[in-house]
């Protein structure tokens, strides 16, 4: 209650204890005028008092008008000081003036000057001391040792957010590649060594977490940091940061797997697509998705005059259709972009011309579709109705309406495939190349592999199994796959679209392929646990159609560069007798799963 009472009434305790150290600052500067004598002569002394609490109004004032009393003393940083300093100077000034100017007899002239540099050094010091003996506290009160990892600015900033009550962390010290701050001090904190001594400083030191914060260092450099933590079970956190504000409030996060995965910023034409998707409508397939949500995202950034989303399931277009509409209200997002959702299934093909004829959009991008390997294995009557025959509805209204680009999203397990999502995929690619010839609509596919964290992806299901307490299930200890993060293959498909001139398959680089077992391995360690101690890992064996790796080209497609060094073009291949291929297709969609496999193959 007390401890309310101060907090509440906090204001009023800073002017008190201001005044406090302004009269006490005054009274000692008069004590070294007399030359430390306490044989005070009483003229003196009765002027002095005489004019005290002009005094200290004054200076009262100067320190509102300053705002120098209303800081919070724990933040105290060098313009607090400087805002003190000034105020009492100035009221010093004014004082000094008022002396000479009505001429107070037996008024020392020199004290108004003297009675300045005391109280400065007073009120500073006040202030200081509570700091230190704050931030004291609150090291003694923490039990989890913490390394700073990078003593750069970010590293400062980091370290006095860390020295609020808000984190359980104890800074024992930084580290730092940087071979010249080593066993120096910043921001009163050592610098242990650098990263290559980190083992041994965690062992020596008892480190419990790690926090990285290092504004430079390119995605490699901090994936190997992180790597090295987590080589060792340490604890790591990311401090995020905007690139313009590294001073705005601090925001401390888990590594994720994205981190270890991801390779950071794409780089594109920016303007390329600008062009492409500016003050044009676009219309985006599977809009509730994993990728079509990402790409509505990443489309808005390029300012398009109408965004429309279709999706079957209205719940995930829903959340993103608010997530928009926030954007646009915060102002994060042109509010001129008209966003507009539509309930609709690309299998019901009268219902996607007339949606297509009415909204006239400039570029379709094409993500619905049944994705899920296992699922779709069971059904694959369902999945040729939704992804091949759905493509072809859409495909064909474009061309019926003059749409002037179509934009599959394809998948790796569309080469040489060994399920039937895969090879539903892969006669989508057909589609788009059997069609190219259509003199209307400009035509592509973009293919590439897993993306971290996709909807039904290895990486929800791996942190669920972790939640329960293990075991996580690998298929095969020597099963790979690509890898790319959901923004990297949004950005690399808008960009993709912007070369497309008739049936090309744009082929993604997805960087080394990683073991799936490796991703257990760290997604276990990133959770706080020890691989196969803590968790379990078992091996259950291949799944039906499931392939020990997955590729990106097929043997007949010469790929070719684009100006982008992650994006290739497959050239296309010759495609006959598609449409009686559908035909035939369509006409045993209904029938049993034994005859849809056999033609199929």
């Amino acid at each position: 209650m007390k401890l309310d009472f101060v907090r509440r009434n906090r204001t009023i305790f800073l002017f008190i204890i201001d005044a406090f150290c302004i009269l006490f600052g005054y009274f000692f500067a008069f004590w070294v005028r007399m030359e430390f004598s306490f044989n005070f002569n009483p003229v003196y002394t009765d002027t002095i008092l005489r004019y005290t609490p002009i005094f200290l109004v004054i200076n009262l004032i100067s320190l509102k008008i300053f705002r120098a009393n209303e800081t919070l003393w724990k933040h105290i940083s060098i313009y607090e000081a400087m805002m003190v300093s000034i105020s009492i100077m100035v009221s010093n000034l004014i004082w000094f003036i008022f002396v000479l100017v009505f001429k107070i007899p037996n008024y020392p002239r020199s004290l108004p000057i003297i009675s300045a540099m005391i109280i400065i050094m007073v009120m500073l010091g006040f202030r200081m001391i509570y700091r230190y003996v704050r931030r004291a506290k609150i090291q003694n009160a923490k039990k989890l040792n913490a390394l700073i990892i990078g003593a750069g600015d970010a590293g400062v900033v980091l370290s006095r957010e860390l020295l609020s009550e808000r984190y359980n962390a104890k800074i024992i010290g930084f580290i730092d590649d940087s071979i010249q701050k080593v066993n120096k001090t910043v921001s009163g904190i050592k610098v242990l060594g650098t990263t290559n001594d980190l083992k041994k400083i965690v062992e020596k030191y008892e480190i419990n977490v790690a926090y990285i914060a290092i504004v430079n260092a390119s995605k490699n450099e901090i994936q190997n940091i992180i790597q090295k933590c987590q080589d060792i079970s340490l604890n790591t956190k990311l401090m995020s940061y905007h690139q313009d504000r590294l001073d705005s409030k601090t925001q401390i996060r888990d590594v994720s797997i994205d981190d270890l995965l991801g390779r950071g910023e794409i780089k594109l034409n920016n303007g390329l697509i600008s062009e492409f998707i500016s003050n044009n409508v676009v219309l985006v397939t599977g809009a509730g998705g994993s990728i079509g949500s990402e790409l509505c995202r990443q489309i808005v950034k390029y300012n398009p005059s109408e965004l429309v989303l279709l999706d079957i399931y209205e719940n995930n277009m829903y959340d993103l259709q608010q997530e928009l509409k926030i954007k646009q209200k915060n102002g994060l997002i042109s509010n001129s972009i008209k966003i507009t959702c539509l309930i609709a299934s690309v299998r019901d093909k009268e219902r996607i011309n007339k949606i297509i004829t009415k909204y006239k959009p400039y570029v379709v991008y094409h993500a619905a579709a049944h994705k899920h390997v296992p699922l779709v294995e069971d059904s694959p009557n369902e999945a040729i109705k939704n992804n091949v025959f759905g493509t072809k509805n859409v495909v064909e209204a474009c061309i019926e309406s003059g749409v002037e680009n179509f934009v599959l999203i394809s998948t790796d397990k569309a080469v040489n495939p060994t399920n039937i999502m895969g090879a539903t995929k892969r006669m989508c690619e057909l589609i788009v190349q059997g069609y190219k010839d259509n003199g209307t609509t400009k035509l592509c596919a973009v293919r590439f592999g897993n993306v971290l964290g996709s909807n039904g992806s290895v990486i929800p299901l791996f942190k669920r199994q972790i939640e329960n307490g293990g075991p996580v299930t690998v298929t095969d200890p020597n099963i790979i796959r690509y890898f790319m993060t959901i923004p990297e293959a949004a950005q690399l498909v808008l960009q993709a679209s912007t070369y497309a001139k008739s049936g090309e398959i744009f082929v993604l680089d997805m960087g080394t392929p990683v073991k799936i077992l490796t991703l257990a391995e760290n997604l276990i360690r990133l959770s706080g646990f020890k691989p196969y101690e803590d968790i379990k890992i078992e091996f259950t064996g291949l799944r039906p159609g499931e392939k020990m790796y997955e590729e990106l080209t097929l043997d007949k497609e010469t790929s070719l560069k684009t100006e982008n060094d992650m994006i290739y073009i497959a050239e296309p291949i010759e495609v006959i007798g598609l449409k009686e291929k559908l035909e035939t297709l369509n006409n045993l969609s209904d029938d049993g799963c034994n005859k849809i496999f056999d033609l199929i193959k």
